[in-house]
């Protein structure tokens, strides 16, 4: 496995005495599994921090156990029971604008006093949309719920999402979800995570926004693990490569 291309883009930041930052978020946390032990165990053995998006609605209580021990590890809101309610003919969502709006509040408020309740200090108040799908209507009404951040995925248009809202999105996925949920490969992975970058580094994205890496450890293959283990240990050896958490990236 080679990431030249991506070693050399981080070359490019070095030389330029810039920092090229980072930040891993891994949707679909329910409950305990091999899977997320395998990216907790990971995410410890390189101290490198992860966001669990994790589904209120089908919450085990057995994960707060599970991530005890893991203090990388920060929880994040994926929506609230990860159901499509969008019409027949539309693209997967459950925060669009078909419902009332009360009914979709009145879910991710008790959704986030689920999450609160569960992992206290560890849980921090930022929505990341089920399918990376949500109304400007809903967008809008996040920070009034108690939201402080939103996170979808592609380069982000500004640094608030709506006033008070910071956002901050992922920009490449680990899983290629139209060729059977399989990994993208070792050079694509690392020629999209180069490619974001490289249009960060020349300005032609918000260069303050990290580069942010989506992976669902549920569907994680043998190749993707492999691939973050390459990934991990070429960053953090690399001086210009900064891996950032949750609390840095939506509450500073």
């Amino acid at each position: 496995m080679s990431l030249d291309a991506l070693i050399a883009e981080l070359d490019g930041w070095a030389s330029a005495g810039r920092r090229a930052t980072l930040w891993l978020r891994d949707d679909d946390a329910c409950a305990p599994t091999p899977a997320l032990e395998r990216l907790v165990f990971a995410s410890t053995a390189y101290d490198v921090p992860i966001a669990l998006a994790t589904i209120p609605a089908r919450l085990d209580l057995r994960l707060c156990d599970a991530l005890a021990r893991a203090p990388r590890v920060t929880v994040l809101q994926h929506g609230f029971a990860h159901l499509n309610h969008a019409p027949e003919g539309f693209r997967s969502a459950e925060l669009g604008a078909n419902r009332p709006m009360p009914a979709i509040i009145d879910e991710l408020e008790q959704g986030q006093r689920t999450l609160r309740e569960a992992f206290g200090a560890r849980f921090l108040p930022v929505l990341v949309p089920p399918w990376n799908r949500i109304a400007p209507e809903v967008v809008e009404r996040l920070p009034g719920a108690g939201f402080c951040g939103v996170s979808v995925f592609a380069p982000r248009p500004s640094p608030q999402a709506a006033p008070g809202l910071r956002c901050c999105n992922a920009h490449v996925d680990l899983i290629g979800w139209r060729r059977g949920r399989v990994f993208v490969g070792d050079d694509a992975a690392a020629a999209r995570i180069a490619h974001h970058l490289c249009e960060r580094r020349a300005g032609r994205c918000d260069a303050d926004e990290p580069t942010g890496i989506l992976t669902h450890h549920l569907v994680t293959d043998d190749g993707a693990w492999a691939f973050l283990d390459v990934l991990f240990a070429a960053t953090r050896a690399h001086p210009a490569a900064q891996w950032l958490d949750s609390e840095t990236i939506f509450c500073r």
